[in-house]
């Protein structure tokens, strides 16, 4: 029988466990920048490694986690977009759909 103080041992671990995993499966999931779609949108998980000379829009200070498309909290890391369906997107990424959070 598992005492109340292994228990409590063992929910930090389990809790950390399960965090890591759902981190390892979003950066999975993570949309490539060869892909198609993402090659079209000029999409790139850096922002600041956008091809500024072919994408006269981007302009300073764009990231994903403030574009209106963005579906996760400004901090999140990583959330989805309804560009890249299935897939998520870096929130200090890029692309040529950028579209300022109101």
């Amino acid at each position: 029988m598992t005492s109340r103080r292994q228990f409590i041992q063992i929910v930090p671990i389990a809790g950390a466990a399960l965090l890591g995993a759902k981190t390892a499966s979003a950066q999975a999931n993570l949309v490539n920048e060869k892909d198609p779609q993402a090659a079209a949108l000029g999409y790139v998980a850096d922002a600041t490694k956008a091809d500024k000379a072919k994408y006269k829009n981007w302009a300073a200070g764009q990231l994903c986690n403030n574009c209106a498309l963005y579906q996760g909290k400004a901090t999140d890391a990583v959330a989805g977009c309804p560009l890249f369906a299935g897939k998520v997107v870096a929130g200090k990424g890029w692309c040529s759909a950028y579209a300022k959070k109101a």
